[in-house]
C-alpha cells in the first residue's frame, strides 16, 4: 500500500470505527486513552474530547468504570476478556486485543466493549424463575409426602374445650404454643389450628426440632447460599421457613432447639427474615409458627437452657393438653379410628368384641394417643380372625387380671347383656384397685358413684363394707 493510500484510509479510520455497532477502545502500551468510536461514547456517556490523552487508571479512580484491561494485555501479549461495570450499573464485556510492532511488542491496544446490561438482567430474571420452580417443587415434595388428616375424635369434655379455644386463637395468626406429654397429639392439634386459620389453602410443614442432627439443624431450617460450605449444593437449598413461606410451619419438640438456633429463630418472628448459610442478605418471609414441647419451657428458661425473650414471644397464645389417662371418654373412638385407619392400610376387616373398648378405657395409656396408635396397628398386623376380643390385647393393657378369664368369658355362651355387665365390674373393680377410691373413679369415667356401686353390687370378692369404704383388696 502507497503513502497516498495510507493518507486516504487514515483520513476515514474514524467514520470506520463508527461503524461498529460494539464500542472501541484504542490506548497505547503506557495505558494512554487515543481514540474511541461513538458507540463508546454512548455507552460511556463522554465524549471523545473528554477521553483522549486520559490514562485508563483515570476512569477508574473517577469511579467511571471498574476494570482495565489494557495492563494486563501488555504484559502477556494475549487478548484479555473481563467484565466491566459503567458507572456502577451497566454491564459490558471487555475484549482486549493487542497489536504489535516490527519488534513483536504491544505497540497498542484495541478493546471492544459489548453493553450486556439485558443479557445480565435476563440471566438474573432467568436465575430467579428458576429459583422460584424450584421452590414450588420442594413445597410440591413436601406436600406429597403422606400425612395425617385432621380427623377430629373428641368426646372428652375437657378437649372440646381445649379445640373450641385453639380455633379462637387460630384465627389471630399469632404464634400457637402447645404444651403436653410426648404421645398427647399435638401434631394433630396444630393441624387443627392450620386449618382453622387464614392459612388454610396454604402449606402446613410439620418439622421435628430433636431428629435433626445438630451440624444440619441450621441449613435446614434456614437453607445455604451455594457452596455455603463443603459439601453443599452447587444450587443451594432452601430451608424449611422459605418452603413453608405464606403458610404454617409447626415446630414440634422445640424445647429441643440448640441456643444458637434459638436466636436465629427468635429473628424470623420479630422481623420476619431468614439468613441463609452463606449469604450476606436476609431474606422476607411470612410463616405462621406453632411450637409444640412436652418440657417446662419456664423451668428450662430459669436453668438458661432456653433463651428468655424466645420464651415470652412463644408465650403469646399457649394451650395445654391433656394426658390421654385424663381424656377417657376420647379412648375408645380413638381406638375405633385407628383400628378403620389401619385395616383400610391392611386391605384386612376387623371390629372390636363389645367388651374392648371398655378395658382400653381402664387403662392408663403412659404413651398417650401414641401408645393407643400402636397397640391397635400392632393387632391388626398380627391377628388373622376379623374379630379383636380380650385375650388379644396386651398384658400391660390386661393389667392383673388372668387371661384365662378373659378368654373362659370370650368362648362362653352368654348373653351380651350379661356378658356387657360382667366385663363393667371386672373393669370397675381394677380401676378401684388402681386408683383407690370410688370417688375417683367416677370422676375419671364422669358418672355418678350411684352408678359405680350398682354395677359392682355383684361383683365377686367385694362386701357391703368394702363398697361402703370404697377400697379393696389387692388382686389375688
Amino acid at each position: 500500500m502507497n503513502a497516498d493510500s495510507n493518507a486516504f484510509l487514515a483520513a476515514y479510520f474514524q467514520p470506520i470505527l463508527d461503524l461498529f455497532d460494539d464500542g472501541i477502545f484504542i490506548s497505547d502500551r503506557n495505558g494512554m486513552a487515543l481514540t474511541v468510536n461513538r458507540m463508546y461514547e454512548k455507552l460511556i456517556g463522554l465524549k471523545k474530547e473528554d477521553i483522549y490523552g486520559k490514562h485508563v487508571s483515570y476512569f477508574v479512580n473517577e469511579k467511571i468504570f471498574d476494570v482495565v484491561v489494557n495492563p494486563e494485555v501488555v504484559r502477556t501479549g494475549k487478548p484479555v476478556t473481563s467484565m466491566q461495570k459503567i458507572h456502577g450499573a451497566k454491564k459490558v464485556m471487555l475484549r482486549g486485543y493487542p497489536v504489535l510492532d516490527a519488534q513483536g511488542g504491544v505497540c497498542l491496544v484495541v478493546t471492544f466493549v459489548r453493553d450486556i446490561t439485558m443479557i445480565a438482567q435476563f440471566q438474573e430474571q432467568i436465575a430467579q424463575q428458576k429459583e422460584i420452580i424450584e421452590t414450588f417443587a420442594e413445597r410440591l415434595e413436601v406436600l406429597q409426602e403422606p400425612t395425617r388428616h385432621s380427623e377430629q375424635v373428641f368426646e372428652d369434655a375437657a378437649m372440646k374445650k381445649v379445640v373450641i379455644l385453639l380455633e379462637r386463637v387460630a384465627g389471630a395468626d399469632a404464634t400457637i404454643l402447645l404444651l403436653g406429654e410426648t404421645g398427647v397429639g399435638k401434631d394433630l392439634l396444630a393441624r387443627i389450628a392450620h386449618d382453622a386459620s387464614a392459612r388454610r389453602e396454604k402449606m402446613f410443614l410439620k418439622v421435628d426440632c430433636g431428629s435433626i442432627a445438630a451440624n444440619l439443624i441450621e441449613s435446614e431450617l434456614f437453607g445455604y447460599m451455594p457452596g455455603a460450605f463443603s459439601g453443599a449444593s452447587a444450587k443451594g437449598k432452601l430451608g424449611y421457613f422459605e418452603i413453608a413461606d405464606g403458610g404454617t410451619i409447626f415446630l414440634d419438640e422445640i424445647g429441643e432447639l440448640p441456643m444458637p438456633m434459638q436466636t436465629r429463630l427468635l429473628r424470623v418472628l420479630q422481623d420476619n427474615e431468614v439468613m441463609r448459610v452463606g449469604a450476606s442478605q436476609p431474606r422476607k418471609v411470612d410463616v405462621r409458627v406453632i411450637a409444640a414441647t412436652n418440657r417446662n419451657l419456664k423451668e428450662d428458661m430459669e436453668s438458661g437452657r432456653f433463651r428468655s425473650d424466645l420464651y415470652y414471644r412463644l408465650n403469646v397464645a399457649t394451650i395445654s393438653i391433656p394426658p390421654l389417662r385424663e381424656r377417657r371418654e376420647d379412648i375408645a373412638p380413638l381406638a375405633r379410628l385407628f383400628l378403620q385407619r389401619y385395616a383400610t392400610k391392611y386391605k384386612k376387616k376387623f371390629h372390636f368384641s363389645p367388651e374392648v373398648p371398655a378395658a382400653l378405657a381402664a387403662y392408663n395409656w403412659p404413651g398417650n394417643v401414641r401408645e393407643l396408635q400402636n397397640v391397635v396397628q400392632n393387632l391388626v398386623i398380627t391377628k388373622d380372625s376379623p374379630l379383636i376380643c380380650l385375650r388379644d390385647l396386651p398384658k400391660q393393657v390386661l393389667g392383673d387380671m388372668p387371661v384365662e378369664e378373659y378368654g373362659e368369658r370370650d368362648t362362653a355362651p352368654m348373653p351380651l347383656k350379661e356378658l356387657v355387665a360382667s366385663l363393667e365390674r371386672d373393669i370397675l373393680v381394677k380401676a378401684i384397685r388402681t386408683y383407690g377410691s370410688v370417688s375417683k373413679v367416677a370422676e375419671l369415667f364422669q358418672v355418678d358413684r350411684t352408678t359405680i356401686f350398682r354395677k359392682l353390687k355383684n361383683a365377686p370378692g367385694l362386701t357391703a363394707a368394702r363398697m361402703k369404704n370404697a377400697t379393696l383388696p389387692p388382686a389375688d
